[in-house]
């Protein structure tokens, strides 16, 4: 099914790229790993439940098995993204899918909660390198002319993965039990590594000469800071106490130490100097906040449908699942457009589509009820693919090919930082502006009225990412104009 995905919605990439056969099998591989590790982060939430009744667990300690694969990515995504860059990332890729497949199978047959959440570790672990290396590897495979369309295939891979997850978790759990979601995995992982191995290009052979040596202390530095800070935007249950405080200022520290041993490091794990060029740097900061909106539509759609709309469980799952098929269908001709009429001008376009589907989000439910939340919901989510994928061909297509897991590896950091930024920030602007205490047994109008301004507060960073792009966009063409 995957290839015939491939092969209808992207026939152009592997006419171009000489070797079609190879590269389309290529792409299938990478997809495939995308596929993997985005069904890996959506599948386990249907399961709580499952999980707290299977282990006599509170449902705050069965949380971890959700946020412990969370964390792991977000933490070492960077980290694995440059050690492919120095190892070679067709074999830290296999190892990858390798270490994903093996935590799949501990976690299936776990007799322990903990023992499940440290194979969830692991497995996100895997995820991170998977997600990190599979952009990294498409400059690898198409020619540069259809990057975008290659980048718009994985993210309809992506999209795939997180609208599959749920409703194939649920499926798999009401006839086979929990464990099932992650065994599922197991032929899938075995069939990635067999196409890693059989067509994905070989690494450049080095002279150790050539080798620059690994960051060890500035990944530490890393991974603690970024632990630090997603530990304290979702423990708490909702409220920021003296904890959470005490791990932001820990995470604050933790950055000013990490820039201090990236200046100093011989071969540092992020150089500093990327920082100044103005493309990437106003794609990482528009990423985090882009991704910290459509974290809000996750956080708060599912109350207002319920309490609000009064949909069942089944139609709010239903109506979840509009927005990730309309990114999944809209990823791969965004592409194409990126391809066609520049990176750079298209995320703009994305993001003044997602501001002004927030911004008639924040007003058209009230008016025309499920109508009015549907269609805001396509506009925002296929504005979304469009950014998305631009953004991402933007930076990838002139990265140095020695820095492309790297910068990969923070595009995606970005990305999951949004989303736990999303989660706990827009979470308590909904549930501030709802003025209750206990959200779940808010009153409809409360919710209505904590939906409206939080989707206001949304248009409102969307119009800050807007400025920041419309800004680069604009100094990169006076840039042009001034070098012949």
């Amino acid at each position: 099914m995957m290839n015939a995905i491939i092969a209808g919605q992207d026939e152009a990439v592997y006419r171009s790229a000489g070797q079609a056969p190879s590269v389309r099998w290529a792409l299938a591989t990478l997809s495939l790993a995308i596929l993997l590790s985005s069904l890996g982060t959506s599948i386990a939430n249907v399961a709580l439940p499952n999980f707290a009744e299977a282990f006599n667990a509170s449902f705050q300690e069965v949380q971890w098995i959700v946020l412990a694969y969370l964390l792991a990515i977000t933490t070492t995504i960077v980290s694995v993204g440059r050690l492919g860059d120095i190892t070679g990332r067709k074999r830290l890729l296999f190892a990858g899918i390798f270490l994903f497949t093996l935590a799949s199978s501990v976690c299936g047959v776990a007799p322990t909660l903990w023992l499940l959440i440290a194979a969830r570790a692991l497995q996100g672990l895997g995820a991170a390198i998977m997600m990190a290396l599979t952009m990294a590897l498409v400059g690898e495979t198409v020619p540069k002319a259809k990057t975008g369309s290659a980048i718009g295939l994985l993210g309809t891979m992506s999209a795939i993965g997180t609208a599959l997850g749920p409703s194939l978790g649920g499926i798999l759990i009401a006839e086979l039990g929990w464990r099932v979601i992650f065994l599922i995995n197991l032929p899938l992982g075995v069939l990635a590594l067999f196409l890693a191995h059989r067509y994905l290009p070989n690494d450049r052979k080095r002279l150790k000469a050539e080798r620059p040596g690994f960051d060890s202390l500035g990944t530490l530095l890393l991974a603690l800071t970024l632990a630090a800070y997603a530990l304290a935007m979702t423990t708490g249950r909702g409220s920021f106490g003296p904890f959470n405080v005490a791990l932001l200022l820990a995470s604050v520290l933790g950055a000013g130490l990490f820039v201090l041993a990236e200046k100093r490091a011989a071969s540092p794990l992020i150089r500093l100097a990327m920082f100044r060029n103005l493309v990437l740097s106003s794609s990482l900061a528009t990423s985090m906040l882009v991704s910290t909106v459509m974290m809000a539509t996750l956080v708060v759609g599912p109350f207002y449908l319920s309490r609000t709309l009064g949909l069942d469980a089944a139609l709010v799952g239903l109506v979840l699942s509009v927005g990730p098929l309309v990114a999944a269908l809209t990823a791969v001709p965004a592409g194409r457009i990126a391809d066609r009429f520049g990176p750079q001008r298209m995320t703009t376009i994305g993001l003044f589509g997602m501001a002004a589907g927030a911004f008639t989000l924040s007003m058209l439910p009230t008016i025309f009820g499920l109508p009015g939340y549907i269609a805001p919901i396509v506009v925002i989510t296929s504005s979304y693919a469009l950014f998305q994928t631009a953004n991402n061909t933007n930076v990838m297509t002139d990265v140095r090919p020695d820095l492309r897991g790297a910068t990969s590896g923070m595009l995606n950091l970005s990305r999951n930082l949004g989303l736990i930024t999303g989660a706990s920030v827009m979470g308590a602007v909904f549930a501030l502006a709802s003025a209750t205490t206990d959200i779940t047994t808010a009153s409809p109008e409360a919710v209505a009225s904590g939906m409206r301004i939080t989707f206001s507060v949304a248009a409102a960073l969307l119009v800050v990412a807007l400025a920041i792009a419309a800004g680069a966009y604009r100094r990169t063409l006076r840039d042009q104009k001034l070098v012949p």
